[in-house]
């Protein structure tokens, strides 16, 4: 049965993200130059022009509302700290792997209320795949356009456990990844926000980040991540917060599956943070 949940803005962003990826494939399918930003990180016209459409997109559907996004000046905090809510945007997630023409890249886009995302949207443009979940309405995969949505759910803690791990950044530290799941888990390494995904859809069961990453890394895909049963949490055993000051670089965070776990325990028996 394609039943999908009945939150309006799911779809319309879901639409939005969807034309992105479009604009992104028409330049992957081409050649394309690739610049380095200030960080050292790739740019190129794919995220430009995903970075449009979203823009465009979200100001038609949301007028005044405001949107922080990777590809785009950040309003300082003076400002940010006002905001009731605020759409937060990373148009191509998965720069590196979009080089390297892998296909792990997405397309992410959240919503932001009281420091919490509450809606979250990621596709897949390679696959058509689109990840959409919204609080309290659980999360949705449809795997390619035009076929049936699927409830998803992550799982128990396996063993041995699967570590989602970053396909161009490494895999995390190898021993607190032992020390938390058992010397016989199993590394996966995957590119841009599918880690969430993956571990959402019941196919992994953790993922540790040591190292920076920004808030629209991580905002889509941890509503997507926390509505399917996981939990996304800094090394004290935190939930993820949003628009905490006047940077936007997330601590270092845990990704889980299985949040029925006392994580902030697991986290300091392994020496974490």
């Amino acid at each position: 049965m394609n039943t999908r949940p009945g939150h309006p803005l799911l779809w319309q962003v879901g639409a939005i993200a969807q034309r992105a990826a479009a604009a992104i494939l028409a330049v992957y399918h081409g050649d394309f130059a690739v610049e380095l930003k200030a960080d050292h990180s790739p740019l190129t016209a794919a995220d430009l022009a995903a970075q449009q459409v979203i823009v465009e997109g979200l100001a038609a559907l949301t007028p005044g509302w405001p949107i922080v996004s990777e590809e785009a000046g950040k309003a300082a905090w003076a400002e940010r700290r006002s905001w009731a809510r605020h759409w937060l945007v990373d148009p191509l997630d998965g720069t590196r792997e979009f080089v390297k023409r892998n296909g792990e890249f997405t397309v992410n886009i959240a919503l932001i209320e009281d420091h919490t995302p509450v809606l979250g949207v990621v596709q897949v443009p390679v696959s058509g795949e689109l990840y959409v979940a919204a609080r309290g309405m659980g999360a949705w995969w449809q795997r390619a356009p035009d076929v049936d949505w699927q409830r998803v759910h992550t799982r128990p803690l396996a063993q041995p456990a699967i570590a989602a791990g970053s396909r161009s950044h490494g895999g995390g530290d190898r021993t607190a990844l032992a020390n938390l799941l058992g010397a016989g888990y199993i590394e996966q390494p995957l590119g841009s926000s599918l880690k969430f995904c993956l571990l959402a859809r019941g196919g992994a069961d953790v993922y540790l980040r040591r190292g920076p990453t920004s808030e629209w890394d991580t905002g889509a895909a941890q509503c997507v991540l926390e509505e399917a049963g996981g939990a996304v949490l800094d090394l004290h055993g935190v939930p993820l917060r949003y628009d905490r000051g006047e940077s936007l670089l997330n601590p270092e965070f845990i990704a889980v599956a299985d949040a029925t776990h006392d994580w902030p325990a697991k986290l300091r028996a392994a020496g974490l943070p």
